[in-house]
């Protein structure tokens, strides 16, 4: 697929500094651009790349100024990251479409499929399962009994999805997930040994949910395990039985979410976060990467530290964390000086 500057600026509403009959096959980082790529400046941090890169076309921000001459076509646009976000979203929507299904997949009788599917080789469509249209299931993938699939969903080699639980439309579930596998349930008895608690509920993934690789999400106790639509998770994350995340939350990876905590709406929460059950975040709070939350969290709360507290006061607090070492001296000596001047007396 190649593209000119021209069809590009078109695209994205953009002003092209530069030769428009440029063209690109390829994109790249701004540091790694080649001859016949695109990429973005957005970040200061990498200002210095745009005079060396050599990338054919480079996206920038309306109000960017070259401070020596720069060889690459450049294309202004309002926003540098949005622009290369959106391009990067119909270059990959123009790639070979696969579809068809493969005769080494095995697909139940009932199993209902819809049109212009894609199933891979190897996958296993269990019964009674509903797949929509130009849903794209990558082999070696079990889809087990009784699941739904909705329209435009994507899931990609190795997904496994177990009974019962249902995907929402123009969902993204990469590589390695697990959808469905039992909650961390077990009775404690009186001979100190634990008896398994039946996970019976499932997973409810609504509409434009994007699940990162090997994330595994488990089936409820009873009822459901939600994840509302528009939410975004990394890869490596656990997330517990009966926990529901609300709209629009990102979580970056390797969080793990204990049983039947509650997480709001726009929530954003950083990598290595762990987070205990039965809890209630609200709408709209940001945690830190590394933070362990173990109290329920207010509205627009932005919280760091394990246990988490409020950001500001960490912050302030790890300037005298630092100092530990010096304080804990000057104390010493203090106490030294003290009981000399005690003896001298």
């Amino acid at each position: 697929m190649e593209f000119t500057a021209r069809q590009i600026a078109e695209i994205l509403d953009g002003h092209i500094q530069g030769n428009p009959d440029v063209s690109i096959c390829k994109l790249a980082k701004i540091e790694q651009g080649i001859k016949g790529s695109l990429s973005f400046l957005s970040n200061p941090l990498y200002a210095k790349y745009i005079y060396t890169t050599k990338a054919s076309i480079v996206l920038v921000n309306e109000n960017f100024i070259p401070q020596k001459p720069i060889s690459t076509t450049l294309i202004k646009v309002k926003n540098s990251y949005s622009s290369f976000a959106k391009f990067l979203e119909i270059y990959n929507q123009i790639k070979p479409d696969k579809k068809g299904i493969s005769k080494n997949a095995f697909i139940s009788e009932n199993a209902k499929v819809g049109k212009d599917v894609y199933i891979g080789e190897f996958t296993f469509i269990g019964e009674n399962v509903s797949i929509g249209k130009n849903v794209k299931i990558y082999p070696n993938s079990y889809i087990g009994d009784n699941v739904s699939i909705d329209d435009n969903t994507i899931i990609f080699a190795g997904v496994k999805i177990y009974s019962d639980n249902i995907i929402g439309k123009d969902c993204i579930i990469h590589a390695g997930v697990v959808i469905g596998a039992d909650g961390f349930g077990f009775a404690p008895q009186t001979d100190s040994k634990y008896k398994k608690i039946d996970q019976i509920g499932n997973v409810i993934i609504e509409d434009n949910v994007e699940i990162g690789a090997n994330t595994t999400i488990d089936r409820a106790t009873l009822n459901a395990t939600i994840i509302h639509k528009g939410v975004k998770l990394d890869n490596l994350i656990q997330i517990a039985h009966n926990v529901e995340i609300g709209e629009n939350t990102v979580i970056a990876a390797q969080t793990g979410i204990s049983g039947s905590t509650k997480i709001g709406k726009n929530c954003m929460i950083g990598g290595q976060v762990g987070i205990s059950g039965h809890l209630t975040i609200a709408d709209n709070v940001k945690i830190a990467a590394q933070s362990g939350i173990m109290s329920n969290l207010k509205k627009n709360e932005k919280v760091m530290g394990s246990p988490a507290f409020k950001s500001s006061k960490y912050k302030k607090s790890y300037i005298h964390f630092r100092k530990l070492y010096d304080i804990e001296k000057r104390i010493t000596e203090l106490e030294k000086n003290d009981k000399r001047t005690s003896q001298n007396k």
